[in-house]
């Protein structure tokens, strides 16, 4: 039984869980088809398979030999679509080499086949089967805030679970289309974006309030009912409204230039071209669609790109191109299919979905998605009026993403063939990690880790190690090296494995792997030396390649030497495009590193002294900084003056005393 995958998503009626017994075993979870030991595989084994599993709708899953999930599939009937695997008739290469590497099937029946829709896409995204329509880029939308949780409303950039008391409008495409707004609305409604801890302590304006951003109501520069009305032009704006918004604030430029207040007119001004700024950067606003995603694929050269557009309250709010991890066999219509299934897994769903392509299961897709939403959401593809002519310009995005990304393929798929020919590699090489150490006279010292592909630099596979070692000699960029080295391959190993010598990689799966080919490292022999040492000492030595990049003469981009195992050091011609490659993914890595560096170093010189102290938290933190003013003052006080703050009992005032004075008798 396979007891791990008993979790399905949040707001479904738990199929695989509560409403889903298996009928075979007559047990709730999955029922393992697998027959150990029988020595059966592939058609033979589903086959045989077949004879037990039910007319019912459910959820199937083909696994290899070593346990892996191939792929996840849902049925109206288990039996009879269990049985068209079995035929072996007509099957893409795709499907036939799925059937082949196919050892055991695990099975779970639901009540409804809109339930099996949700499991099964839920099951995608946690597994990720090979064989599978991927949708690679989940990355959560932003947001905008508007907090309603005591202190006067604040504006904000959100991501994740809803947990602050206040009004969400969203999704965004970008952090970017968020920011944008936000700065706009800003000047448009004269919003706080401080945080509560700051405008508690504020006892004078900001510059935001000298530079017409914020109304201040931190120091009481404006009456709370003004800065409540400013609160509520700014969720009618958010909320569609924006031309009653407007309309009332031109009303009231008007009346303020009529009584010749020309200053008041100015102000009101200005916030009217802040509105107007932030409709001119959101592009086309249809006037018939008030809620609504939509998307549109292209396909060609064997990717596909899938164009989203989000529209909420009659405004766009940004796009974005997703290219999903999909066999060249597919169709656009079965690629759509897939990706939308996945793609609202975890995101809130509109009202109205408009497509590209016409789907098989339209109406089973629909059911399911409004059981997730708990409203009715239609699906549909526009034919005629606006929602086509939006259409079409998402098809033109579309088309637009997708030759972008082809073409960046294939710069890149040449930069990579011409790095493996440098440097003699047998292949290709798919995973390339760059590392980089920083550190000030051996202060606050990290090391940086980046990932290069076929797609370019796959910046979610990026990683961060502060150097932990306390034998290491400050500034010891040798001995930083291996410990960076030994944490990441001991890490590695332990996920995934050794890599087996000679074991055959899919080469299929466009997916960047785990287990790098390159190791590309910043430093001549020395660090060279040092890394293979420990790649020794774990028993990898030869499994995968180590590089050194050593700037030249004078540290002149463009004379770096280049060492290898086995091989003298040598230099690239200055125009080599292999060169610039190997220069921009070391300055990648090294801006990674420099910028951990600097994050780590500022944390380090904003900390507070009261938070070392066990029992202070943000209240009395808080309480202790109003009182005394700063973090010094409270070290020089007395106790008598700690425990005349409020919320500082005896006990803690000499908890704090303590900390900041030694005992003079030890």
């Amino acid at each position: 039984m396979a007891k791990a995958d008993q979790t399905a998503p949040d707001g479904v009626a738990h199929a695989d869980r509560d409403n889903a017994k298996d009928r075979t075993a007559g047990v709730d979870g999955w029922e393992d088809g697998g027959r150990t030991g029988s020595g059966l595989r592939g058609a033979e084994l589903i086959q045989d398979l077949v004879k037990i599993l039910p007319n019912a709708p459910g959820v199937y899953r083909m696994l290899n030999e070593k346990g892996d999930v191939l792929y996840v599939g849902k049925a109206r009937s288990l039996k009879k679509r269990v049985t068209a695997y079995a035929q072996g008739r007509g099957h893409t290469n795709r499907i036939a080499g799925m059937v082949r590497a196919t050892t055991s099937m695990e099975f779970i029946t639901t009540r409804t086949e809109t339930e099996a829709l949700l499991l099964e896409a839920n099951l995608i995204k946690r597994l990720r089967p090979r064989f599978n329509v991927l949708l690679r880029d989940d990355k959560s939308f932003p947001y905008i805030l508007l907090t309603e949780d005591g202190l006067p409303s604040g504006i904000y950039k959100h991501r994740g679970a809803r947990s602050r008391k206040g009004s969400y409008f969203g999704p965004f495409a970008s952090a970017q289309a968020v920011d944008r707004t936000i700065n706009s609305l800003q000047r448009a409604f004269l919003l706080r974006t401080c945080t509560d801890s700051v405008y508690e302590s504020r006892t004078r304006p900001c510059l935001l309030y000298q530079i017409k951003r914020c109304a201040a109501p931190c120091t009481g520069e404006v009456t709370e009912d003004d800065y409540a009305a400013m609160i509520a032009e700014a969720k009618d704006f958010l909320s569609g409204k924006s031309q009653k918004v407007k309309a009332a604030m031109s009303g009231a430029m008007q009346e303020a230039s009529e009584a010749l207040d020309f200053e008041r007119a100015a102000i009101y001004r200005d916030r009217l071209a802040a509105l107007s700024h932030v409709q001119a950067h959101q592009g086309i606003n249809p006037n018939t669609v008030e809620e609504a995603d939509v998307f549109a694929i292209h396909q060609e050269g064997g990717m596909s790109c899938i164009q989203v557009f989000f529209f909420r309250t009659g405004q766009n709010w940004g796009n974005r191109a997703y290219f999903p991890k999909a066999d060249a066999s597919l169709s656009s219509a079965e690629v759509l299919e897939a990706f939308l299934s996945q793609f609202y897994d975890d995101k809130p769903c509109p009202r109205q979905i408009l497509i590209s392509e016409s789907i098989s299961e339209l109406d089973l897709l629909s059911e399911a998605l409004s059981i997730r939403a708990g409203h009715k959401v239609s699906i549909s593809v526009p034919k005629r009026g606006e929602k086509r002519d939006l259409m079409d310009h998402a098809r033109a995005n579309a088309k637009d993403a997708h030759n972008r990304r082809l073409a960046e393929t294939s710069t890149q798929a040449s930069l990579l063939k011409g790095f493996a020919d440098v440097f003699e590699l047998e292949e290709t090489p798919r995973r390339i990690e760059v590392y980089d150490n920083s550190h000030i006279m051996g202060t606050n010292a990290v090391g940086g880790m980046i990932v290069a592909g076929p797609e370019g630099f796959v910046k979610n596979q990026y990683r961060k190690f502060n150097i932990k070692s306390k034998d290491l000699t400050p500034g010891d960029d040798f001995g930083m090296m291996r410990e960076v080295i030994e944490r990441r391959f001991s890490r590695l190993v332990k996920e995934h494995g050794k890599p087996e010598p000679g074991e055959a990689e899919d080469k299929s799966d466009t997916a960047v792997p785990p287990w790098p080919d390159v190791l590309l490292i910043d430093g001549g022999q020395g660090q060279l030396s040092a890394v293979n040492t420990v790649l020794e000492e774990l028993g990898l030595s030869g499994s995968v390649a180590v590089i050194g990049v050593a700037k030249g003469v004078d540290r002149d981009a463009g004379r770096e030497r280049f060492f290898a195992a086995g091989r003298k050091a040598f230099s690239l011609p200055p125009r080599d495009p292999v060169l610039y490659f190997i220069q921009r993914m070391r300055d990648e890595a090294h801006r990674f590193a420099i910028g951990t560096h600097r994050a780590r170093r500022k944390k380090e010189m904003t900390a507070n002294p009261l938070d070392e102290i066990a029992g202070i938290g943000p209240t009395r933190k808080r309480s202790l900084l109003h009182h005394f003013g700063t973090a010094k003052a409270v070290s020089r006080a007395g106790i008598e003056d700690l425990r005349s703050v409020e919320g500082i009992s005896e006990a803690m005032a000499q908890l704090i005393y303590d900390h900041f004075h030694e005992d003079p008798s030890g």
